[in-house]
Parts: C-alpha cells; structure tokens; sequence
C-alpha cells in the first residue's frame, strides 16, 4: 500500500515536470557559443544529457500495480452504541463493490496519464524499454547532433554542433516532435543588433531553474518506491553537473556576470564560466553586433 500511496504522489508531479518541459539535465560536459560580429554563430555541446528515466519509471510503476492491495473488508460500526460490530453479508458486498469502483477508477486515471505523457513526449511510450533509443535514433537524424548514444538510465553521451546566422532566436537543445523542453542555452535577438544570452539550464535552483528541484524530488520519491520494493538501489539516480561554458566573440560585449569579464581570445574576446552543484547564477551576456 505504501508503494502504491508514493506512486500515487509521483505521478502528477511527473506530469508537471512534462507539461513544463523540465525533464531535461546537464551531467558532465563542455558548451561554447562562438559568435561573430556580423551575425554568424556556432554552438557546441559535448557531453552528457539527462532525461527522465522513462524505463525505469514504467517498471516501477509495473511494482506498484504488481503490488496492489487486495480487498479488505472494513470494519462496520453500531450507530447507537458506536461500537464496532460483525459486517452484514450485504454490507461486505457493498464495500467490494464500492472497492471495484475505485479501483476501475484509478486504471482509468492511470490510463488518461499515460496517454497524456505520450502526448507531451512526442508520442513515444514512456512505458516502452527501448523509448529512450527510440529517442536517440530522432536526434540522430536533427542537423547538429553528431553523436547521440544512449548509456542507459535516462543518460546519453551526445556530440552536438550547429552553425548558423542570428537572424532569429536560438536554443538548445530542441527535440522534434517535443511540444517544448527546457532549454540549456538561449540567445535571443533585440532590437538594436543586441543579442541577449542565456543558460538557465547550468545553474542549480538558487537562479530560478526549476528542473534542480523538481527531479530532486522527484528521486526522493522514486527512491522511496525502490525502498518499499525492498530494493537496493534508488529508482531514480541523477547526474552531478560539471563542465563549462564559453562565449567567444569579437562584437562588442555589453554586460555578463562572469567572475573576470572578458578575457583577450584568439578569436576576440572570451567569457566563461565553470558550472558545478554549487553554481547559483545562471551565466548571461549581452553583446552588441555589428551595424
């Protein structure tokens, strides 16, 4: 029943995590934007991405419907003396029909949240082994992603380029057939040839991201059904992130919140930034075009 009460919590809460997007996590890795004056960019990203163990969710959820409670026959009161007495034989079917109701209930629940997390996944089965491969054979064919290799656990070691011109906004990383996903890193373009970046996804929940918190809990739940399983391991284990994150450029760089500005750079002038568990800001630069 415990297993069952906790699986219960960790639905919607998963399901919040998708209609937001945040099911996305940097583990270790390397990113820079290499951006010229005039426009022309390139993105990289070398590393590792977390998603939402969809695998081992649905086999946790298989343990809690494999472990559902059976019918218990409730004990029946007297009105007068309020005290517990022997249940009718009629008042023992109307509870197991009422039990059955309930339980019809929650199948149809369990299925409406399937069909919508399918939905909000592009499709794809989170109750599916081979989702998360399924996954990676999408990205594969997305100009950009050079390597996408799937480790097991919701991990995938990816290679990801991209060159292109900032003509419009930019952010990464997207997925096709996703309505929408957090973003690692944006840059959006102002008037005035002023380009504004972003990278909520490198900082913890200390900057506003609220991916940090919700998978956090969301592994204190998984881990408490893989404890009332009787199992060993957490359910839902999750990376630690580490890497860096450069800008690179020869425009003109209006603001930032590195530690040391902007440093001389072979290509112009460089900001970066060293992201782990203690990182609180999320790295942002303004930098003007060219006219």
């Amino acid at each position: 029943m415990v297993l069952n009460r906790i699986w219960r919590l960790a639905v919607p809460a998963l399901a919040c995590m998708l209609l937001t997007g945040c099911f996305l996590q940097p583990g270790k890795f390397s990113s820079a934007l290499d951006l010229r004056k005039d426009g022309t960019f390139t993105f990289s990203y070398t590393g590792q991405i977390y998603m939402l163990a969809l695998s081992k969710i649905a086999e946790l959820a298989s343990k809690a419907d494999a472990n559902s409670e059976e019918f218990v026959e409730q004990p029946c009161w007297d009105d007068d003396e309020f005290e517990e007495r022997k249940c009718t034989d009629e008042e023992i079917e109307q509870q197991r029909e009422d039990w059955e109701a309930e339980k019809q209930r929650k199948l149809k629940s369990a299925e409406d949240e399937s069909k919508m997390m399918r939905a909000m996944l592009g499709g794809i089965d989170p109750a599916d082994p081979d989702a998360a491969r399924e996954l990676a054979d999408r990205l594969r064919r997305q100009a950009g992603w050079k390597k996408v290799d799937y480790l097991g656990d919701g991990l995938f070691e990816v290679d990801f380029e991209l060159t292109s011109r900032m003509t419009h906004d930019f952010a990464f990383p997207t997925f096709e057939r996703f309505p929408m996903n957090n973003a690692f890193v944006m840059a959006n373009r102002r008037t005035g040839d002023t380009i504004r970046i972003d990278a909520p996804g490198f900082a913890t929940l200390g900057s506003g991201n609220p991916m940090q918190g919700m998978m956090s809990g969301m592994a204190g739940m998984f881990g408490a059904l893989g404890e009332s399983a009787d199992e060993e391991e957490p359910g839902l284990p999750i990376p630690e992130i580490a890497g860096t994150f450069r800008i690179v450029t020869d425009a003109e760089i209006l603001a930032n919140n590195t530690d040391e500005g902007p440093q001389p750079s072979a290509g112009g002038q460089v900001l970066e930034w060293t992201i782990n568990k203690r990182t609180q800001n999320a790295p942002t630069a303004l930098v003007r075009l060219a006219q």
